[in-house]
């Protein structure tokens, strides 16, 4: 039964559970407990699993191990302590992995050193106190280190998910883990939503199955939600209920002090280089006024530009510096190094500070542009005030309209307590597939015991019997055909037994050498038809492509055309503008619930403002109009600054008077118009709930349009809705999009959906990433690398195979759900079609000469990389100075449908 804790313990009640040493080396260092301990130190003491969630600096890692600590002594005290694995802690970053073996070292020696005696009595013989061991076991720990602990177990091994894996599959080794008394998962809100975490959760289970016992489960992580989903994922099932869980919610103990700026008061006419220097110089007054300053930016490009700019301007010297996964290991350890010890006056850096590494006291946290997700803000913002008491201060600076209304909400969702949801993973069969071969290399195993096995997992407790039995079929090599491709058996399956076991001598081989789920990627070379090298993109932006599709490379535009194995080919573009950004495959998606927050923003403000136009029957706007009261007080109930409020306020007043409609979370939007710039047509969905559903959804549209008209159709999909483009000859009327969407049946977007994709980039290379893992592909054989070439030729050839086996081949379907419910959002898709054929969400249609206000960034986003960012200027001005001519002249052409 998972449970939340009622109030937390007192501090006598806690400390009263620690052995009396270590009650006095804690009174000795720290004058109280910190909210997550007040939780966790008598719950795990007595043994219950516990989920803690708590901000950064709130005592999170001391509340997971000081009561362990306390047991482990006892048991050295008692003479009990062995060369045994007491407690093993899972982080899924290397970097903090180290954090921890260092800042468990310390306390632990000191604890040693405040015992009265040295020694112990046992069997009538003195004997030296154990002393409590810590070791760390990585992809960079060294053959000598992993012999030691082979030799000489520590007692708390800090770990990996994938070191996990491999020890539980090491016939040596895994003797040392049998005794496991205790288990934490740290940054558990970075695993439990992804295929990373779901491996773990499997090597959990089994680990739990070779120990003939379950342990104490403790997780731990700054931000999450819903609580008890993380909660099943960590304790995971027994029959049909999941085990016993308490969480100790302490999210909130760490105050907020936040603010959403612009750094300009105009920001559509305003110079480019005016707003870069009011950025600069912003940038340049926070950092000196605080002791140090961490910003974040969205992109790896972004953080190095950053930590040039501000060098450059205002002569920083060593004491800034960035910090990114494209840089080396040693370089990202030295920055990290420097943070501690207060010797940098700021960091910049993409993504890979915003996790619990220790990196001393941060004053400030800077988020430049939105990073799309109110839990991912908050996280980042949390790293700001290294302690329990101290508040979090952080500013987010925006630079266009969008994403100023984004930041803003954002922060104030943060401040009501508000954040993203996140599910985990359900049947994934690639890492089952994967562990199904690790599970035949420990023993011979009863189909019906491993099945029972995989099913404490939270992630496999619904799995279908009969997807198990497919894969124990690919992975006996009883499909026909797939031999003939070099796909071999990798374990023995006797059907009339009901049992499997390891098949081969290079079984365990190939599974220790190929086992983990992240993919391998390397940059795609692109080539025009005649076989001219014109650059590289990446992988993942390669996915996004679409025949049809219009991007920047080296300052030009090219249309891609198709790819093959490793090699994009594509065409000069004659279009005016490209449909996708080059750093799309890099930029953070909007959540699904922050799309809302900013959707139900729209409709109090938008309704607040249309009772002030409604009130007078000729409005001029400028940049003096007033606001009105009600707007008013909106506004400024928002963490926001003045130059922030006025702009919002402008933004929304031209929507409104322009286009008479306000999209919102209860109205879809939809603007019939022309981009001012060649003849075709333009269908923009206003469509507030998310990329990854706006990915579906745009598809779905996209299909019905194409079908219905039996023409092309082109898309740029946002966070803010979604583009389809077609020639101008296509005349869509009202009627037309109200009859799609009547006839959308929510039962069959599934089938709809993945006959759409089945012949696009993405299939062909999500494809190989499902066969990887599931060990269909190899990436290394006998300790032969084998290039990303080489496995997407071959993930190409079995794709087609499969297709032709098996519609329903274990992999193939894999790939399927992968892509529609973790890359994309079907199910809220479905949930939106649901809501717009039954009037849940209205429909509003109108035509427009001139793209309304909203329209504005849905149309040039394609256009958002350095090279054309002049070009994407003068034309969002020049349809911006269109708006407020046909607004102040009262010649607005927009009409209104209510549908």
């Amino acid at each position: 039964m998972i449970e939340y804790a009622k109030e937390p313990f007192s501090d006598s009640e806690s400390l009263a559970v620690l052995h009396p040493y270590i009650k006095a080396w804690f009174s000795k260092h720290f004058t109280e407990l910190t909210p997550p301990q007040k939780y966790a130190f008598k719950d795990i003491s007595d043994g219950k699993n516990i989920l803690i969630t708590a901000p950064t600096g709130s005592g999170k890692t001391m509340s997971g191990f000081l009561s362990i600590i306390s047991n482990l002594l006892r048991m050295a005290l008692d003479g009990k302590l062995e060369d045994k694995v007491y407690c093993l802690y899972v982080s899924p970053l290397r970097a903090l992995n180290n954090d921890i073996y260092k800042n468990l070292a310390k306390p632990i020696d000191e604890i040693y050193e405040s015992l009265p005696g040295k020694t112990i009595r046992k069997a009538g013989k003195e004997e030296e106190i154990r002393k409590i061991t810590v070791g760390l076991r990585t992809g960079d720990t060294p053959q000598k280190e992993r012999h030691r602990q082979l030799v000489r177990p520590p007692n708390i091994l800090v770990t990996t998910p994938e070191s996990l894996a491999i020890m539980i599959n090491s016939q040596k080794f895994v003797e040392k883990l049998k005794d496991i008394k205790y288990l934490i998962i740290d940054e558990i809100h970075e695993l439990a939503n992804n295929k990373r975490g779901v491996n773990l959760s499997l090597s959990v289970e089994r680990l739990a199955e070779i120990a003939g016992h379950d342990f104490v489960r403790i997780g731990m992580g700054a931000t999450l939600y819903p609580l008890d989903e993380a909660a099943r994922y960590l304790a995971g099932y027994s029959g049909s209920e999941p085990r016993d869980c308490i969480i100790a919610d302490a999210s909130w103990s760490k105050k907020l002090d936040v603010m959403a700026m612009s750094p300009v008061r105009d920001m559509i006419y305003e110079k480019e280089e005016n707003i870069e220097n009011a950025l600069y110089k912003e940038l340049n007054r926070i950092i000196r006024h605080s002791k140090t300053t961490l910003i974040f930016t969205n992109t790896r490009s972004g953080t190095e530009r950053v930590v040039f700019n501000l060098k450059k301007r205002f002569r920083y010297k060593e004491n800034i510096a960035a910090h990114h996964g494209s840089l080396s290991r040693e370089s990202r350890l030295e920055v990290e190094d420097l943070l501690k010890k207060g010797a940098l006056k700021c960091a910049v850096s993409s993504t890979s500070l915003e996790l619990g590494m220790d990196i001393g006291t941060i004053d400030n946290v800077v988020q430049l542009g939105s990073p799309k997700s109110v839990t991912r803000a908050v996280q980042r913002i949390g790293r700001a005030g290294h302690s329990f008491k101290a508040t979090a201060k952080g500013e987010m600076l925006a630079l266009n309209r969008d994403d100023l209304v984004e930041c803003t909400i954002m922060l104030d969702a943060a401040l009501k307590r508000h954040l993203d949801s996140f599910s985990v993973p359900q049947n994934p069969l690639d890492v089952l597939a994967q562990h199904i071969v690790g599970m035949s290399l420990t023993k011979k195993w009863d189909v019906d015991e491993a099945y029972g096995t995989i099913r404490h997992a939270y992630a496999y407790h619904n799995l279908d019997r009969n997807d198990f039995m497919s894969l124990l079929d690919y992975l006996a090599g009883n499909y026909a055909g797939l031999e003939s491709k070099h796909v071999y058996g990798k374990i023995w399956y006797d059907e009339k037994e009901k049992a499997f076991g390891k098949r081969g001598k290079y079984a365990r081989v190939i599974y220790m050498l190929n086992l983990g789920t992240i993919p391998d990627e390397v940059a795609v070379n692109v080539f025009t038809p005649d076989k001219k090298w014109i650059g590289n993109i990446e992988e993942e932006f390669l996915m996004r492509l679409k025949p049809g599709d219009i991007f920047t490379l080296g300052g030009h535009l090219y249309k891609f055309e198709y790819a093959k194995t490793m090699k994009a080919f594509v065409t000069p573009a004659a279009a005016s503008a490209p449909t996708i950004p080059p750093w799309f495959s890099e930029q953070l998606p909007l959540s699904y619930e922050l799309a809302n927050e900013i959707g139900a923003f729209r409709r109090t403000l938008g309704e607040a403002l249309q009772k002030e136009i409604s009130a007078k029957p000729r409005i001029r706007l400028t940049k003096r109009t007033k606001i009105h009261e009600e707007a008013k007080a909106i506004l400024d109930s928002l963490p926001a600054d003045a130059n922030a409020k006025q702009a919002i306020f402008g933004y929304f007043m031209e929507q409104l008077l322009f286009a008479g409609a306000m999209p919102n979370d209860m109205q879809l939007l939809i603007e019939q118009t022309s981009n001012m710039k060649d003849e075709k047509g333009y269908l923009v969905f206003h469509a507030l709930f998310g990329r990854r559903v706006n990915d579906a959804l745009s598809r779905l549209f996209a299909i019905s349009v194409s079908e219905k008209f039996a023409c092309d159709v082109g898309m740029m999909v946002g966070d803010n809705g979604f583009v389809l483009v077609t020639d101008g000859e296509v005349k869509i009327r009202e009627g037309n999009i109200l009859d799609i969407i009547r006839e959308m049946e929510p039962s069959s977007l599934r089938l709809i959906l993945e006959h759409n994709i089945r012949k696009t980039e993405l299939m062909k290379r999500r494809f190989r990433h499902v066969a990887s893992r599931g060990l269909m592909i190899l990436r290394n054989y006998k300790g032969w690398k084998i290039g990303v070439r080489k496995q997407q030729v071959n993930s190409q050839l079995l794709l087609d195979a499969v297709e032709e086996m098996d519609p329903n081949f274990p992999l193939l379907k894999e790939t399927y759900r992968e892509i529609l419910n973790d890359s994309m959002d079907i199910q809220r898709a479905k949930e939106v079609v649901t809501k717009l054929r039954d009037k849940g969400i209205a429909v509003k249609f109108i035509k427009t000469a001139v793209p309304s206000p909203f329209s504005h960034n849905l149309l040039t986003f394609g256009h958002a990389d350095i090279i054309m960012m002049k070009g994407r200027k003068k034309y969002l001005q020049r349809l911006h100075r269109l708006v407020m001519k046909r607004i102040n002249s009262g010649s607005v052409t927009g009409r209104l449908h209510d549908a």
